[in-house]
């Protein structure tokens, strides 16, 4: 999106919806994508304090807080399927799923009789947590931050966000599934300490799952880590190595990336032709 379109006007509501929801370059557009952002970071921030013990009064606030921000995520859902162009599209897209994800434990609580939520209700809660992978939108655009920061810098950040989330997703699932059987686990710090040592395969031992469902979460962690990590890591690397090179693809075999002064590919020995700034 250039500055012409970004600074169009929409016809009609819906298409004002559409445009400002999705857009991160206007003041408006920006000033939604970092409220949501912050409410993300303040709605998972809910989810881990109301594992620990806390006073009456304090776990009613918290219950304010979640409903208050679980109908702001409520209405940005629905106003994001309005907008959408195709919305059985928007409506199936893994962000927007999340988005619902993340609201049903609230939703649950408030709307369904006492009796069919006490079984559930502790797996639904966790589920929330997976709400930081909305996170990975602002890290497509280098213009949401105001142009400050760099492509690689973003790259950097994804990998950041890649790693958090795994972390914080793999604790709150491994938290559902062991906080009533295994002793050692009262809180979600307790369930975040577990994960990180394992996943960083130090693995002191003193936190073990007992359960089944812990264990396959365990699995799940290790493995997800094992390639998305390298994966993100990998590209960030290859970004940096590539930057005093020449972006020129080889015909022949298709090698993209040559050294400034290369005549012909290192790989194959094909002539390359580039163009030499004529400042050097």
């Amino acid at each position: 999106m250039d500055s012409h379109a970004s600074s169009r006007k929409p016809d009609d509501f819906r298409e004002q919806v559409r445009f400002y929801l999705l857009d991160h370059r206007t003041p408006l557009g920006k000033a939604i994508d970092i409220t949501l952002l912050v409410l993300n970071l303040v709605f998972v921030g809910v989810f881990v304090a109301q594992t620990y013990s806390l006073s009456s009064t304090t776990a009613a606030w918290l219950w304010r807080i979640e409903i208050a921000i679980g109908l702001v995520f409520v209405v940005e859902y629905v106003l994001r399927l309005y907008g959408a162009r195709n919305r059985v599209a928007e409506a199936t897209n893994p962000y927007t799923m999340v988005d619902l994800l993340s609201v049903l434990p609230t939703l649950s609580v408030m709307l369904l009789p006492a009796p069919l939520i006490g079984v559930n209700v502790g797996f639904l809660r966790v589920v929330r947590v997976v709400r930081v992978l909305r996170f990975y939108r602002f890290t497509q655009d280098e213009e949401f931050f105001f142009g400050t920061v760099s492509v690689e810098m973003l790259r950097v950040v994804k990998l950041l966000l890649t790693v958090s989330t795994l972390f914080f997703v793999t604790a709150g699932l491994f938290y559902s599934a062991e906080v009533q059987a295994n002793p050692t686990i009262g809180t979600f710090g307790d369930a975040l300490y577990y994960v990180v040592v394992t996943l960083t395969t130090v693995g002191f031992g003193d936190i073990t799952p007992v359960t089944s469902t812990g264990r396959w979460v365990t699995v799940a962690g290790v493995l997800a880590a094992i390639v998305l990590v390298p994966w993100q890591a990998g590209k960030i690397v290859r970004e940096w190595t590539n930057r005093e090179m020449m972006n020129v693809t080889c015909p022949n075999c298709g090698l993209a990336y040559h050294d400034p002064d290369a005549s012909h590919c290192k790989a194959c020995g094909h002539v390359i032709y580039q163009e030499y700034d004529s400042r050097e």
